[in-house]
């Protein structure tokens, strides 16, 4: 099985906390985890707004990524995309992207923002601060 992880779980990731992202996540092979690059654009809008934790930050995304592959929006994602905002009413237009990410390349969507995916019946999302 593969995970596409939220923005919320990346950032419990970089600050290890909750301690139970962290022990979910080593549980984990190299590959069996994987970042959107709709997630990683939102965490580097979220670098640069930091102001003196930009540095700090910064360093702390850049390891993060080490271990998770980043995977591009592309076409498959784009239809699917179309299709989910439809579902949520046009609210939300990046969590309709990460969610048609996850569910277009067959991966389970790892957040902590269960009621915003709620919409997708299609997509398997779980949350392993309550796992």
């Amino acid at each position: 099985m593969r995970y596409m992880l939220d923005t919320n779980i990346c950032i419990y990731l970089i600050k290890q906390f909750p301690p139970e992202v962290a022990e979910r996540f080593a549980q984990c092979h190299y590959g069996d985890v994987v970042m959107s690059a709709i997630t990683y654009a939102e965490l580097w809008h979220g670098v640069q707004a930091s102001g003196e934790r930009q540095a700090q930050n910064r360093a702390a995304l850049l390891s993060l990524v080490e271990d998770i592959p980043i995977l591009p929006f592309a076409d498959n994602q784009a239809i699917q995309f179309g299709a989910y905002r439809m579902l949520a009413n046009r609210k939300a237009t990046l969590d309709c992207m990460i969610a048609a990410h996850a569910y277009s390349e067959n991966c389970t969507l790892v957040t902590n923002n269960e009621k915003g995916f709620e919409n997708f019946t299609d997509l398997a999302v779980e949350n392993w601060i309550k796992a």
